[in-house]
């Protein structure tokens, strides 16, 4: 897949850096285009600084970094790096996964010239920390939200791809699938009866997802009567999903018609995206179906359980469950309708 940057506006080190993560650490190439943006705007920034030009105005973002050479980036500092993260929060606004990730192309660029390379013999970016963040649990549809889902796109008898649809929503609630892997399947990655489909992860790494009833139903009803039919049977494409222009569907139309069956479900408010979907399967999986953390990790192919364990932490449902197996839960008597035993008392004089 080409790079979406053009190559050309980047220095012949920043280049082999880019082959480098995707050639040999097999990154996707959604990583490889953010790392070259991210050091695009390192490297504009430092230019900036150092000739005076605001880095908030229009002659920053034609600032050329094609020239800038081994010799150059030798003279940048672990204080200019920090500079840099001052000014992605203070003036481009940046959130700590922003910055983070401009923090990781840095740190990957030098860790390659010094180590990979031998290009630089000391790194500056080798003990900046990572900026803290704040974290966040995953918004996640609610069971009776993600039925009404489904039922929106069963209801659409008005659509041409209601078939498709149904079986990517389906897919996505069901499997806790990335986008990029839906997008990614191919008939040939179905088990022929149906059981499992192979996708393709971060990192190019491989792993099997087990097909439930619901998937396996929605897979074949789909197969059978659109996309193996007679029309569309001998498509050059292997792709499972077809657009309408019988190519592989691409990210924005799935995330297209996400948005619109949210709208037509009445969920268009609660700011609901594909990545929700995945967080909605991993929820219900782990809080109704009691799967076990590490299946779980597993399933949603997490490098690290930690990445996982935050679907532990997202039931308001768990937490007053718990607090309802209290053994005092059920004494609810307040003794306000019970009379007053004053026979203790002293009559007084």
């Amino acid at each position: 897949m080409p790079y979406s940057v053009n190559l050309d506006e980047f220095p012949a080190v920043i280049r082999e850096f880019a082959s480098y993560k995707t050639a040999i650490q097999g990154c996707s190439q959604k990583t490889a285009d953010e790392y070259l943006l991210d050091l695009r705007t390192f490297f504009r920034y430092l230019i900036a600084r150092d000739n005076g030009i605001d880095p908030d105005s229009d002659e920053f973002l034609q600032i050329d970094i094609s020239k800038v050479d081994i010799d150059y980036i030798k003279t940048i500092t672990t204080e200019k790096i920090y500079d840099f993260l001052l000014y992605t929060g203070n003036v481009r606004k940046n959130m700590w996964s922003a910055k983070s990730r401009k923090l990781s192309a840095i740190k990957g660029l030098f860790k390659f010239m010094t180590v990979k390379r031998s290009y630089l013999e000391e790194n500056p970016a080798a003990n900046i920390e990572s900026p803290k963040h704040k974290k966040t649990l995953p918004k996640f549809l609610s069971l009776e939200e993600s039925k009404l889902l489904l039922d929106a796109v069963r209801n659409d008898a008005g659509s041409k791809s209601r078939l498709r649809d149904l079986c990517i929503i389906t897919l996505f609630l069901n499997c806790g699938m990335r986008l990029s892997e839906l997008v990614g399947i191919n008939i040939g990655d179905i088990d022929r009866e149906l059981k499992f489909v192979r996708v393709v992860g971060k990192g190019s790494k491989e792993r099997i997802i087990y097909l439930n009833n619901a998937c396996q139903s929605i897979l074949t009803e789909y197969l059978v009567n659109d996309r193996l039919n007679e029309k569309n049977r001998n498509l050059p494409d292997k792709a499972l999903f077809l657009s309408n222009r019988d190519k592989r569907i691409s990210n924005k139309t799935i995330q297209a018609l996400v948005y619109k069956y949210l709208d037509l479900a009445g969920l268009e408010s609660k700011h609901y995206s594909v990545h929700k979907l995945r967080h909605t399967a991993a929820t219900l999986m782990y809080q109704s179906g009691n799967v076990d953390i590490r299946v779980l990790k597993d399933i949603l192919g997490h490098e690290q359980l930690n990445t996982t364990q935050i679907y532990t932490h997202v039931s308001d449902v768990n937490m007053m469950n718990a607090m309802s197996e209290n053994p005092l839960a059920s004494i609810t008597d307040t003794g306000a309708d019970k009379p007053v035993d004053n026979s203790d008392e002293d009559d007084g004089e």
